[in-house]
């Protein structure tokens, strides 16, 4: 049956066809969203607490731990991760990927409730959660400054602005505002004027609790009239406060203003941020897991206008880096790469037939079968991202070789004499099957990747399909649209410098390869034991060059973003760590590749301690700067290593990002003990090993060296015989030093807190505790008369994995080191310390999902072998010419490793993708050979020796095509320039280098091959023959 024949009578319908393809993949086009990666969702949420003033393992005990214990009762639940802080709690929830974020975002409610009998009572509001994307930097951050107005007031306006409107925008999963916090009422104690008027501070805050008071009062109802009751209980200003009655006596007031200052400021006075190096406040947008950055962005963009109008006159808002502007430079730049491969592609054919009409064929093949991929990813909700379009780009030279092969045959059997119609029919009906078989095992060498789980499968999925659309999409054309172009244009059509002196060159040049391969061939099969021989150690070389190639995850990129971590000693004040960050941040604005820079320090939740500071530095375009952003890293550490007191770790930001504890490096793991008191010393054995190590440097870990601690020694005996309970004692403390939220201020477009504490001169030093009373039988006592205080130390931070206490150390990976060759070395420095059995050791992030990437790429090139095998096995109805086709596959492993190793490329996600498409490719040849063999066995009576031998001669050209337009359409990958060129090169590298390999081996052991496998099924053919009937 000739499937061709219909679609070559009937060229108007066929036309039409064609036409609607194109339309519609020109308007899906139009509607595809443009990203960076495909999206990778991985439900998470983060669950926020505070409770002002408790130290990081208060938090961890009274908050963490109820809460973990709650939340850890959800189904679905992969890890639970709590950072803490002082007075700040934020507990991470990873989930299976599977239900919507919702589902889980119901259970975390509801296990909060459960938990809050268990918190402590003093936290000043219930913990509450966000959808939390763990794989997301911000995709826009912005600044706002004013030269009149305070960071208060700007931060008030960006709160109750900014804040709700940005959130709005569809995509957008937080908007973090960092550099300051809300306006406050701020009541700072004279403990000993209020001691002397015989009071303590728990009258203070019982005063203002009382005076500050906002409670529905009631109606009153007449027969005719109602009046609704309000009182001026309400205080919204430091004036106000001031003039609270603390105590009466004798007609004297003693007012709030007789024994503190109340003043105007901001609830935390412990927050600070700057956009190139002038104080602002600074908001970092992030993204939903599922949504795309490109509309997110844009919508935001869209929405500034507006909120610049909402603005005061005063306030500046500017942008401070935006991640789409590399993101469209990337797609543009792989969209010129994609048209270059269509040209060259093209030129092969120009090159070998010389005629416009199979030009033309192979011309329409393309866009054809792009456009019709381009619905297909349309209606699946694919989207335009890196990968999508390396899927496209390689594609070409797919699309082309199914063409190539039909128009080959059909120019030769016109060649022959025939008419276009009938050239068109006869070819059509001889190679038909051949491009069936070959379309058919090629998407089936793709399958094992469409149909894995997980975060890597979601990784291949979208290159996967998008691949096997296009070559589905490529095979029905071939078989369509391409015989009817080639038979009805045939001969009328000018010949393409067919006389020219160079078209003869070119004719006699492949005259000559031809000879020469004609008597190469015959050597070979004289030598059939030898070229078996060279197989073998084919095979053998393939494994020893997968273990020895160095392995890698993703290449890196260079995005254009540097985030920063800095680390001062853990027992620098705030003051002091503003000016040190203010100097990293000058220095770094000297580097002339420096666009932006914004910092931040403080603690603005459990993810943040006061000695550690964040940055993110933006890049110029890479087309204004000569250093790659790592050689930037490079500069920028060696310059701020000379900055004494404060510690800068760097790395690059990368687009495709799995998560992970990050203190500095972009890889990381964590050790889990569940002793925190051994925890420290593991953690620093640990990274003392692995600064030996030259594979990886920028190391650093979350476990701060212990801060000093005061603890307060009560005698309860003293306590008990002056009337002081333990409860007074840690009521005046933390009112003197916990700037708690003693009560609210509620107004139309916010609510403000009241903050009780000591002035700032007397919480400096552990002096200063004496200035503290405490209420006794008799009156005010000094809190000396009761406790008395003794130095220690406590971390800065307390992290649990899983519940149990947790240390996260971050690494890079040194220059001309693979990622492989560093967690190895990582593995051996821990094995080689004697640490606790209780201790384990857990990688996260992009380390974690690289080694399940290791251990999963042997299992998907067998299941992608053992497919091709069992389509081939049903399509040739035969156990033994599968084998013949498979053969062809080492020689590719062979020169896709090995051009790895020699360019220095490590063999990455992209370098496997390259692999699976050399199976593919060369697995054609192999198809080509044996459908031929087969077919001449079959009707001319041949030998198999004859058989092979015409094969390998007739289908020379079509190899050498198929095999050259695979080759041009992967060499501008290979030598790719621009944004995002480090994901492009490996798959270009991998294939060329497969490819150069495969043509050299393949034209001489296949068909040796297909002559030892098929005397081997004719012997065994024999011997069951001879076997005696039952």
């Amino acid at each position: 049956m000739n499937v061709s024949s219909i679609f070559i009578r009937r060229p108007i319908g066929t036309t039409l066809l064609a036409l609607g393809i194109l339309i519609a993949g020109a308007l899906a086009y139009l509607q595809l969203p443009v990203a960076p990666v495909p999206s990778i969702p991985i439900p998470a949420i983060v669950v926020f607490a505070s409770d002002p003033g408790a130290s990081p393992a208060i938090m961890a005990s009274t908050v963490a731990a109820p809460l973990e214990h709650a939340l850890g009762t959800i189904p679905g639940v992969n890890d639970i991760r709590s950072q803490n802080s002082v007075g700040s709690t934020s507990v991470v929830l990873l989930f299976n990927p599977g239900p919507d974020i919702s589902v889980y975002a119901h259970a975390v409610q509801a296990a909060i409730n459960a938990a809050l009998p268990n918190l402590p009572a003093s936290m000043p509001r219930r913990p509450y959660y966000k959808e939390f994307n763990p794989a997301s930097r911000p995709v826009m951050s912005l600044a706002l400054t004013s030269d009149t107005m305070s960071l208060a007031q700007i931060y008030n306006v960006a709160d109750t602005v900014l804040d709700q409107r940005l959130a709005q925008v569809p995509g957008v999963a937080q908007v973090g505002i960092y550099g300051g916090g809300s306006p406050a009422v701020r009541i700072r104690l004279n403990t000993q004027a209020l001691a002397a008027a015989g009071l303590t501070s728990a009258d203070v805050y019982n005063a203002v609790r009382s005076a500050n008071v906002t409670q529905p009062l009631g109606v009153i109802e007449g027969p005719h009239r109602a009046w609704t009751l309000v009182a001026n209980g309400q205080l919204t200003s430091a004036t106000q406060y001031r003039d609270i009655v603390l105590k009466s006596a004798s007609g004297a007031l003693l007012r709030l203003s007789d024994v503190a200052s109340v003043i105007d400021g901001v609830a935390n006075t412990q927050l600070a941020a700057s956009a190139n190096g002038k104080p602002a406040i600074t908001i970092e947008i992030t993204k939903t897991a599922d949504a795309n950055v490109i509309k997110t962005v844009e919508g935001v963009r869209k929405l500034l206008p507006d909120i610049r109008t909402w603005l005061p006159p005063s306030v500046k808002l500017s942008i401070l880096n935006d991640r789409t502007t590399t993101i469209r430079a990337s797609v543009a730049d792989i969209q010129i790469t994609l048209l270059i491969t269509i040209l060259l592609v093209l030129a092969v054919v120009t090159l070998f037939m010389r005629r416009m009409t199979p030009t033309i064929a192979a011309g329409v093949t393309v866009p054809l079968s792009l456009a019709g991929t381009v619905g297909v990813m349309w209606a699946l909700g694919f989207t335009l991202d890196n990968f999508s379009l390396l899927a496209l780009t390689i594609c070409v030279g797919f699309v082309v070789d199914d063409a190539i092969v039909m128009i080959e045959n059909i120019v030769t059997q016109h060649e022959r004499g025939l008419s276009g119609i009938e050239a068109a029919l006869v070819g059509a009906r001889q190679i038909g099957f051949t491009v069936i078989s070959i379309t058919i095992s090629l998407v089936v060498v793709f399958l094992p990747l469409t149909l894995m789980g997980g975060v890597i499968g979601d990784l291949f999925y979208e290159f996967a399909m998008t691949l096997s659309v296009a070559i589905l999409i490529s095979g029905a054309i071939s078989l369509t649209v391409t015989p009817m172009v080639c038979g009805h244009f045939m001969g009328r059509t000018p010949k393409v410098g067919r006389d020219s002196r160079i078209a003869r060159g070119i004719d006699r040049l492949y005259r000559r390869s031809l000879d020469a391969y004609a008597r190469s061939l015959d050597w070979a099969l004289a030598h059939r034991w030898l070229m078996l021989a060279s197989f073998a150690l084919t095979v053998a070389l393939t494994i020893f060059l997968y273990i020895k190639v160095p392995k890698a995850f993703i290449p890196e990129q260079d995005s254009g973003l540097i985030i920063s971590h800095t680390m001062a000693p853990s027992d620098v004040s705030f003051s002091r760590m503003k000016r040190l960050e203010a100097r990293v941040v000058a220095a770094i604005l000297k580097n002339p590749a420096v666009d932006t820079v914004s910092s931040r320090i403080g603690v603005a939740n459990g993810f943040s301690t006061a000695n550690r500071g964040q940055m993110f530095i933006q890049l110029k375009p890479l087309s204004e700067r000569t250093a790659s952003a790592q050689e930037v890293v490079r500069q920028l550490q060696a310059r701020l290593a000379r900055i004494p007191g404060i510690t800068t770790f760097m790395f690059v930001a990368q687009d495709l990002f799995f998560g992970g504890q990050s203190n500095g490096g972009e890889y990381s793991f964590s050790v889990v003990d569940p002793s925190l008191a051994g925890l420290d010393q593991v953690t620093t054995e640990i990274e003392r090993k692995l600064r030996t190590l030259k594979q990886v440097d920028n190391i650093s870990t979350d476990q701060n060296k212990a801060q000093t601690q005061i603890t307060v020694e009560i005698d309860r005996n003293a306590a008990a015989r002056l009337g002081v309970s333990i409860a007074a004692i840690d009521g005046v403390l933390q009112n003197a030093f916990a700037q708690q939220q003693i009560s609210r201020i509620y107004e139309a477009e916010n609510q403000y807190s009241v903050i009780l504490k000591v002035p700032e001169g007397l919480d400096r030093s552990p002096v200063d505790l004496q200035h503290i009373y405490v209420a006794g039988t008799k009156g005010p006592l000094p809190l000396s008369a009761v406790a008395h205080y003794v130095r220690a130390t406590a971390p800065l931070s307390v992290t649990h994995l899983d519940g149990l206490p947790a240390g996260t150390i971050s690494f890079n990976v040194a220059k001309g080191t693979s990622l492989g060759q560093a967690i190895t070395a990582v593995k051996q420095a821990i094995a080689s310390l004697p640490l606790p059995a209780s201790v384990k050791i857990s990688f996260g992030g992009n380390a974690r999902y690289f080694m399940k990437s290791v251990s999963d790429e042997p299992l998907l090139i067998l299941a992608a072998l053992i497919a091709i095998y069992i389509v081939l096995g049903v399509l040739y109805e035969s156990l033994v010419q599968p084998l013949t086709i498979l053969s062809t596959l080492p020689s590719a492993g062979v020169g896709a490793l090995l051009a790895l190793l020699v360019t220095g490329t490590p063999l990455s996600v992209i370098g496997i993708i390259g692999i699976f498409l050399l199976m593919g490719i060369v697995k054609k040849n192999g198809i080509m050979l044996v459908d031929f063999a087969l077919n001449a066995e079959r009707e001319h009576d041949m030998t198999p020796a004859e058989a092979i031998r015409a094969a390998c001669l007739e289908r020379f050209r079509p190899i050498m095509m198929t095999s050259l337009a695979a080759a041009l359409g992967a060499l501008p990958l290979a030598f790719a320039v621009g944004t995002g060129e480090q994901l492009r090169r490996p798959l270009g590298i991998a294939v060329i280098g497969g490819l150069i390999v495969c043509q050299a081996l393949t034209l001489y052991t296949t068909p040796v091959i297909y002559l030892a496998l098929t005397g081997f099924g004719r012997r065994r053919a024999r011997r069951l023959a001879t076997l005696p009937a039952e």
